[in-house]
């Protein structure tokens, strides 16, 4: 062989090599599947060089004084309900081992908060619930300050009623600069829980459940999210056609809340509630946390600004006066501020359900010696009131989404069983939202449901942003929610950006709802699975 034709074949030899070499580095962390797709992972949790908050969880029956006259056997998280709550700071992390010592499977999820997929508690779908007498530990950093709260996700519409929930908050620099800081949990419970019909009810607002015994409301037109029409108040008793499939339509009777004969707010009723203390001049933060399955309306008597929705900041918030309702539906968040007056007023709920005059907390003033009245015209707070709009934002309705989904939220009679669906479809059947990591995808909810109930829709894992409600833009602030209240006969569009890879849920937190069908699952393509059914328990995702 020539020399130059040597030197020809070596760096031939030396660029297939090169090639094969790039061509590996580039496969290595490709599926097994033949599509060879590029899988991706869930994102991890990495505590190293973190301040480590160690704490323990147990989920266990406790004697729970609701009022005077209530005493309940609660299932609680370290023995209180609220249970414990849990405070850090904005980039720590925590190490969170939950015992179970309840006779039930159990597991937490951490509504909310920005996490991995192996750290979200689903039973089924990232991890196998917790057994009886068993331990399991979660590992998370906490990067996204704001107000979130934890609860079982083990058949929840069980679990959660019996008080299984806690409160979790991650400081912000700014939180340093308030001089109170409380929160306030809602919640419903029945003083016999056997009236329960139909293993559960419609989403409502208490508006529309119920009015009082002269057929009254109060007079709040035009609040956001908030259904006035009195002659939807439906009884237990009062029935309405269903179509099914096929055309034909089935007589069944209404679901409603009205075995919710409690309100509480941290676990009290206002006979037992401690008042809230201040003094003229502070800076108030009110944490509000929606635990139950009603959407509540709360009156704040003082001018106050709304600065958080689900945790996250709304730009320079708007004073709201001190005539505003404030709407907490089912697994939202509120956080408000108003500076102390140097009277003293109460915080109640305006709902029309015999229930809502427990559903109040005093806010006393060391100087307070006169008391704010309420007043009886209120209207409500809406998206477009919370604050001022900023030159950006993560999205528009101009933008070219790369997934775009409509979710129809609906009820039907299927197998001789109220089913609530999305697209027809009732979960285990409802077919998986599917994304590739970095799609910005729009959701369009319509809620249709023929019970003219309410579906507060929670995300797992993201944050998404209202764009608009009825075909209407959203003006203002950006409003970023995990958690959004549709109403019956509401559209809303959402969008989020497709970051952080999993299996993740996209439900109604009414959790009646979720377990009998209102469920589905987002999911990553080319996902790498981490999770696998030990087939020891039988895992109840809702």
């Amino acid at each position: 062989m020539k020399k130059w034709m040597f030197f020809v074949v070596i760096a031939f030899s030396f660029l297939i090599t090169a090639c094969n070499n790039q061509s590996s580095d580039r496969n290595k962390n490709k599926s097994a599947d033949t599509s060879g797709a590029t899988q991706v992972s869930a994102k991890e949790e990495n505590l190293e060089g973190k301040k480590v908050n160690e704490l323990t969880l147990t989920a266990k029956e406790s004697q729970w004084e609701l009022s005077p006259k209530k005493t309940v056997n609660a299932w609680t998280f370290n023995g209180t309900v609220p249970g414990q709550q849990i405070r850090v700071k904005q980039g720590e992390a925590v190490r969170i081992t939950l015992k179970n010592e309840i006779n039930e499977p159990v597991s937490i999820h951490w509504h909310g908060i920005p996490l991995s997929n192996t750290e979200d508690g689903i039973p089924g779908v990232t991890q196998d619930a917790v057994l009886p007498g068993e331990d399991y530990t979660y590992e998370f950093v906490l990067d996204t300050p704001g107000t979130y709260w934890y609860h079982s996700h083990q058949n929840g519409v069980e679990q959660l009623d019996k008080g299984l929930y806690g409160t979790f908050i991650v400081e912000s620099e700014d939180d340093a600069n308030y001089d109170r800081d409380y929160t306030l949990v809602l919640d419903e419970w029945q003083s016999n829980p056997s009236e329960m019909q139909m293993g559960g009810s419609s989403a409502v607002d208490e508006d529309k459940q119920n009015t009082d015994q002269k057929g009254n409301t109060d007079d709040m037109e035009g609040m956001e999210g908030m259904d006035m029409n009195t002659d939807e108040n439906k009884s237990m008793d009062e029935k309405k056609d269903f179509p099914d499939k096929n055309g034909s339509s089935t007589l069944m009777k209404m679901d409603d809340m009205s075995s919710y004969d409690i309100f509480t707010i941290n676990g009290k009723t206002n006979e037992i509630n401690e008042a809230l203390k201040v003094k003229k001049g502070d800076r108030v933060k009110l944490r509000f946390v929606n635990a139950g399955y009603i959407a509540h309306q709360i009156h704040i008597p003082v001018n106050y600004k709304v600065t958080h929705v689900d945790g996250q900041p709304i730009n320079q918030p708007n004073d709201q006066g001190a005539n505003k309702i404030l709407e907490v539906a089912p697994g939202e968040r509120y956080d408000i501020e108003f500076v102390a007056t140097g009277e003293d007023f109460t915080i109640d709920c305006h709902g029309t359900m015999a229930a809502a005059k427990d559903m109040q907390i005093d806010v006393d003033d060391e100087a307070g010696n006169n008391k704010l009245t309420h007043t009886t015209k209120t209207e409500g707070v809406t998206f477009d009131n919370l604050g001022k709009s900023t030159s950006s934002s993560p999205f528009s309705l101009d933008d070219k989404f790369d997934v775009e989904y409509s979710m129809d939220l609906d009820t039907d009679m299927k197998s001789d069983e109220m089913k609530y669906t999305i697209n027809g479809k009732a979960f285990p059947d409802v077919p998986p939202l599917k994304v590739k990591k970095g799609d910005k995808v729009k959701v369009t909810f319509k809620n249709v449901s023929k019970d003219d109930s309410s579906h507060p829709m929670h995300l797992h894992g993201h944050f998404f942003q209202v764009l608009s409600k009825n075909s209407k833009l959203i003006k203002g602030a950006q409003i970023m929610k995990d958690t959004l209240n549709v109403k019956a006969g509401e559209t809303y569009e959402v969008a989020f950006l497709a970051d952080n890879p999993g299996n993740w849920l996209f439900h109604c937190h009414d959790l009646h709802h979720a377990s009998t069908g209102m469920v589905m699952v987002f999911q990553y393509d080319n996902f790498k699975e981490f999770y696998k059914a030990t087939e020891k328990v039988e895992n109840d995702p809702e």
